[in-house]
């Protein structure tokens, strides 16, 4: 109320003063009709000095000379009839004062009710911080979490093998007799998540992490962040917040948790974090990284929120052989024509191995092994892209299929 109180008392202050000034009819001591009477008269002055250094001719002057008295004849005689006013109409004053004081007045209100917040308090940053502090401190745990926004049960996928299930349930049996057993764990995280069973693979991936203590890696815990943020419908709860933070503890660059970390800090209402976050993986990413299409979409909103002026810069395309490589290799013999396959496939793992990639990127990389005739290194490939992509169901299924064509499917 105090806000809208003094709003009002400046509105019709401001209004009030230009109101008396038109229904004054003047400015200063002087009517108008005074003021122009001087100029007329300094004007004449003017044309006598001018006319007597020669820069104007006496028939221009005389020209001249007669319509600026004509002038002062009009100005004496409105000053005359007006008096101290100087002949200003009084009501249309009146009238221009109250239209000014209402468009001042009601048109402010107006426009803030359209586009303000009305009856929204006021948002210092200590007020904001303080209610983000709150909202974390309110965080669900992991369990709340995944029964509130999780996707509950979503049966087998379609196509999936009786075979592979029947395995699947024996790996279960067998890491519940042999719960120390960090290979076996680690099959069931992948198998898990690869059924969508994204609740049981998290809980295996934390059993994974306790057994491993401090030997446990910053890919580990982010593994575990992934698995809770996913079970749990894209919500990053306090267990998740956690997990990132030791994976970060480990690993101060590892990608995925600085995304989720970023998210979380989203999510509590601290977008200036959230784009500190976000724009400095962005930078860092390759075009072809996950989580860039999300950050893109959303960064520049972002960046508003905190406050900030950011320009989303342009995006990259995606590395690969330009029209001159593939020009070149067509007229290679074969022996040049491997080479300069093995050369490029040297890249592709190089660049999988430091900066991550599509799945397209991992499934053409088992291709290329397999086309070389190198399955061990498909096969070790195919291997990492299932940890990669064990929390991502159906982005492994794109692998999977390269992984078959190859012969190293498992």
């Amino acid at each position: 109320m105090g806000f809208w109180i003094i709003v009002a008392a400046l509105a019709i202050g401001v209004g009030a003063v230009l109101g008396l000034v038109l229904m004054r009819g003047r400015v200063g001591e002087a009517p108008p009709a005074a003021y122009d009477l001087q100029v007329y008269r300094d004007q004449l002055k003017e044309i006598e000095r001018d006319t007597a250094r020669g820069v104007i001719a006496p028939e221009d002057a005389e020209r001249l000379h007669a319509e600026i008295s004509r002038k002062v004849l009009a100005a004496d005689a409105q000053l005359r009839e007006g008096g101290a006013r100087g002949g200003q109409p009084r009501g249309a004053g009146m009238v221009m004062a109250g239209v000014i004081v209402a468009v001042i007045a009601g048109g402010g209100v107006v426009i803030y009710d359209r586009v303000g917040a009305p009856g929204y308090q006021d948002l210092p940053m200590a007020a904001r911080i303080a209610a983000s502090d709150a909202a974390r401190a309110a965080r669900l745990d992991q369990a709340a979490a995944e029964e509130r926004f999780g996707p509950g049960e979503t049966g087998v996928p379609e196509g999936t093998s009786e075979d592979y299930i029947k395995l699947i349930e024996q790996l279960r049996k067998t890491v519940a007799e042999r719960p120390e057993d960090q290979q076996g764990l680690r099959f069931l995280v992948r198998s898990e998540a690869a059924l969508g069973n994204l609740v049981a693979a998290r809980k295996a991936q934390q059993q994974l992490i306790a057994v491993k203590g401090a030997e446990a890696t910053a890919a580990d815990h982010a593994l575990l962040a992934d698995l809770m943020i996913n079970a749990s419908g894209g919500y990053v709860s306090s267990e998740a917040e956690a997990a990132l933070r030791a994976a970060l503890e480990r690993d101060a660059r590892e990608p995925s948790s600085r995304f989720y970390l970023g998210l979380y800090m989203m999510q509590v209402d601290r977008p200036d974090a959230a784009f500190r976050l976000w724009e400095a993986l962005l930078n860092e990413s390759t075009p072809e990284a996950p989580w860039v299409p999300t950050i893109r979409a959303q960064i520049e909103e972002l960046a508003a929120r905190a406050g900030v002026r950011y320009t989303l810069p342009p995006e990259e395309g995606a590395p690969g052989p330009s029209a001159a490589d593939i020009a070149a290799a067509e007229g290679m013999d074969p022996e040049a024509q491997q080479e300069m396959i093995r050369g490029m496939v040297a890249g592709l793992a190089q660049r999988l191995a430091t900066q991550g990639g599509t799945e397209e990127d991992w499934a053409r990389l088992i291709t290329a092994y397999g086309v070389l005739g190198e399955r061990d290194k498909a096969q070790e490939v195919w291997t990492e892209a299932q940890a990669v992509f064990a929390a991502e169901p159906e982005r492994l299924a794109v692998v999977r299929a390269a992984a078959d064509a190859a012969g190293v499917a498992e």
